[in-house]
């Protein structure tokens, strides 16, 4: 049966070790999702437009973890594969939970380290849409690979050492850096992901849109 058979029929996916599975959004999930503060009724995005994924991840403990995000139903092959490549590379994460479990706030998803995807929310300082309100876009170990203004700035403290693009040691963190010629990067723009390093105006190194 093909993969996008397997999504269709919200199954289980197991290759190697590595397994994931993509659900609707149940009313349990959109619970979580209402008094988390990721959706709301204005949002631009519909729930049945809208799937659960859990899938397995190499941790900065080098184990094996679970993790939860919700994407477009449109993304989800590009999601389970990309994910698979990236275990079977044992690129590290270090958390990945819904936003809701930080009060629909980017700040405080981001404080913490963790990778997510949907966020009912405009871009900062406007009205309109981010990408994350259509659950086509993910950002992933964000202090790692943090939000870099023209002039430099980041607004995240435990970032500013991760601000120079360079792996200086050979630990989980800095193998999480995300840099232009990684496999990660190749690996999103080879399923046509769009990568917030390559932005002109700004640099935004943990983001990912399709």
């Amino acid at each position: 049966m093909k993969l996008i058979t397997l999504i269709a029929l919200s199954s289980s996916l197991a290759l190697a070790n590595f397994s994931a599975n993509v659900s609707p959004i149940t009313p349990q999930i959109k619970k979580r999702m209402v008094n988390g503060g990721s959706y709301r009724a204005n949002c631009p995005t519909p729930l049945s437009s809208l799937k659960f994924v859990t899938l397995k991840y190499i941790g900065f403990d080098g184990k094996e973890h679970t993790g939860e995000l919700i994407v477009n139903k449109s993304v989800t092959k590009d999601i389970v594969s990309i994910f698979k490549a990236l275990y079977n590379a044992k690129y590290p994460i270090r958390k990945m939970h819904l936003v809701s479990n930080y009060g629909g706030s980017d700040f405080a998803s981001i404080e913490a380290d963790n990778t997510s995807a949907f966020n009912c929310r405009p871009v900062d300082g406007t009205n309109k849409w981010s990408k994350h309100s259509f659950g086509k876009a993910i950002d992933i170990n964000p202090i790692e690979n943090p939000f870099v203004t023209r002039s430099g700035h980041t607004s995240h403290k435990a970032s500013r050492k991760f601000v120079r693009r360079a792996r200086v040691a050979n630990t989980p963190a800095y193998r999480a850096l995300i840099l232009r010629n990684d496999y990660i990067v190749k690996l999103f723009k080879q399923h046509g992901w769009r990568w917030g390093g390559d932005f002109n105006s700004y640099k935004d190194y943990q983001h990912f849109d399709k």
